[in-house]
């Protein structure tokens, strides 16, 4: 673990210049390109190809998050203009049900023009179903780099409406902040994967932004199994790295959910799968160290199987040192599937900090479909860990043959 917290970020730079970072998606979101890397050998194709690149009979893993309406303005008395950019759900903390509460909640939020709202209550009334919403928001306490605010909503026709409704019509899909650019109307759908489905996220798993209705067809043509599960992505995944070496850096947390029947079908098909994008990359390699989790207590809560961020290193150090078994994949997988049943679970509720960094190994993913990420990044440092270091090769080949970049560019297929 220490050569690994001692790596140099400024090691994963690499230039990027503006022009290459993609603003808009294509029109057609499987006409975009597909670099190939497959076992140290790069080529390019046309993303709707991607299913002939899968082995027949395997398994493929999508991340169902939805991207909600997280950024809202209000204006105070005095012209100022304060965003409040959502994060995740504080009271109650449960996304579900928190979208369906009909007079108030909370949330941890950003808060922008900060020293503009000192004290009182913010308040900005919109149309909903043709009728008055008066939202009001209170400033709680400081958690961090975020605030405890708390959200009050009426109809002036004294109907019920739930929160997620309340964020439909106030809220704005917040879209990266290295495109540059507003919001737009037609980024509601194109920075929605085709098959979201959960809504948590403040950012796009952007992996599945290529999917298209006929190339899930294919991949079903071509015996891939799907399977989906739920990583609510965070802010933090724009979180650069500040610390020299990626030891001081903190993960943050990230919301996973995965149903029993796609641990059933992840164990059917020997612990292994294609991950599309670093969220399901890091949902499903933090599924192992639950795994290993349940094997030193089978009776933790769903909260205590939280994966922290150095757990796989301090793990892989004991098993060297002869402190610990290594599990195998099947039998990690089995742990959670047995915890699942005792515990009358479909659906496992927890939550990983996991980072991803040269010196990790993988334990379920085989492949990768991932876009091109930013230089100093964690999700660069996640490539290079799976292919070996040889994340240049991979970096200079995009770069010299005018692929796009970043959440609304091209993609790859990673076969190490």
């Amino acid at each position: 673990m220490s050569e690994t917290k001692h790596i140099h970020i400024d090691e994963f730079n690499y230039p990027l210049p503006d022009e290459r970072i993609a603003k808009y998606p294509l029109a057609e979101r499987d006409q975009s390109k597909l670099l190939i890397y497959d076992k140290g050998n790069v080529s390019e194709d046309v993303f709707a190809t991607l299913p002939a690149y899968l082995p027949t009979g395997s398994l493929m893993v999508f991340n169902n998050t939805k991207v909600i309406q997280a950024r809202m303005h209000f204006r105070k008395e005095t012209g100022a203009l304060i965003e409040v950019f959502c994060l995740e759900p504080a009271s109650p903390a449960d996304y579900a049900q928190n979208f369906q509460e009909t007079k108030r909640c909370s949330w941890l939020c950003l808060v922008g023009n900060l020293k503009k709202w000192k004290e009182g209550t913010l308040s900005r009334v919109v149309e909903v179903r043709g009728k008055a919403l008066t939202l009001r928001a209170t400033r709680g306490e400081c958690r961090g780099t975020s605030h405890w605010i708390t959200f009050e909503w009426e109809m002036a026709s004294g109907e019920s409406i739930p929160f997620a409704e309340v964020l439909e019509a106030v809220g704005e899909l917040p879209i990266p902040p290295y495109l540059n650019r507003a919001t737009e109307e037609r980024d509601k759908e194109t920075y929605q994967t085709v098959y979201s489905k959960v809504k948590g996220s403040v950012a796009a798993p952007t992996a599945g932004l290529h999917f298209t209705p006929r190339v899930l067809e294919a991949l079903d043509k071509q015996g891939i199994e799907r399977e989906e599960l739920t990583l609510h992505v965070g802010a933090g995944t724009f979180k650069p790295v500040k610390s020299e070496e990626i030891g001081d850096h903190e993960m943050h947390t990230e919301y996973i959910s995965v149903s029993r029947h796609t641990i059933e079908r992840l164990i059917a098909h020997g612990g292994e799968a294609t991950a599309v994008g670093t969220t399901s990359v890091r949902t499903l390699e933090s599924l192992y160290y639950i795994g290993v989790a349940l094997e030193r207590n089978p009776q933790s809560t769903e909260e205590e199987l939280h994966v922290k961020q150095w757990m796989p290193y301090d793990y892989a150090t004991s098993v060297a040192k002869g402190d610990a078994k290594e599990l195998t994949t099947v039998e990690a997988l089995e742990n959670i599937r047995s915890y699942m049943e005792e515990n009358g679970l479909e659906v496992l509720h927890t939550s990983t900090q996991i980072i991803i960094a040269p010196g990790y190994e993988y334990h379920i993913v085989k492949r990768i479909v991932t876009n091109f990420h930013q230089p100093q990044s964690t999700l660069l440092l996640l490539v290079s860990a799976f292919v070996k270091g040889d994340w240049r090769n991979i970096y200079d080949y995009a770069l010299s043959h005018d692929f796009r970049f970043l959440s609304y560019g091209d993609s790859s297929l990673l076969i190490p």
